[in-house]
């Protein structure tokens, strides 16, 4: 399938710093899969925000990127994935996944890995859109467990998104129990 099956006139304009693959997720609706290839910086920004503004427009708001051919984001190509963060949401998210160690460190020195739900495989990233849909299991609340930032040990008493007292690093937690940075 050609990303101009899945939204109208993507390919239209190409850009050769940064390749887009487009994937339909499946069984979650208004969900789409974009790989990405290449990098993103102050010359190629504008572009990549236009391709994803794009896919937005065309309803999807469940957006997981793979990262793993990423292999450079400037803090301008983190402003375009707060940009769509902003727009998806309360109805979308955004999720990053299989990103490289020193794409990570860049969001993380500017302070934007805590924004983001990022995961490290496909499965984990889709496991998060249909986590919304499932049944919380009460057997698993509440639950002590330390921050994967500072280790402070902290309670929660059911799922949900919530702020370290301690570190102040943004926690997402699963039904199943599961702890996220995001």
């Amino acid at each position: 399938m050609q990303n101009n099956d899945i939204v109208p006139g993507f390919d239209d304009e190409k850009d050769e710093s940064l390749k887009i693959e487009l994937k339909g997720a499946p069984d979650i609706e208004n969900c789409l899969i974009l790989s990405l290839d290449g990098y993103i910086d102050t010359y190629n920004s504008v572009y990549f925000q236009r391709r994803i503004q794009m896919a937005i427009e065309s309803g999807f708001v469940r957006l997981i990127f793979n990262c793993d051919g990423l292999n450079y984001v400037s803090s301008t190509g983190i402003g375009s994935f707060i940009t769509f963060l902003k727009t998806v949401r309360p109805s979308g998210d955004v999720v990053l996944f299989n990103i490289q160690s020193k794409v990570y460190e860049v969001f993380q020195l500017l302070g934007f890995s805590q924004f983001f739900n990022i995961k490290k495989t496909l499965e984990e990233a889709i496991d998060f859109f249909k986590g919304g849909n499932a049944e919380q299991d009460d057997s698993v609340f509440p639950k002590v467990f330390p921050c994967p930032v500072c280790s402070k040990n902290l309670k929660a008493v059911k799922t949900g998104r919530f702020r370290c007292s301690q570190c102040k690093s943004i926690l997402a937690i699963g039904a199943a129990g599961t702890i996220s940075l995001g």
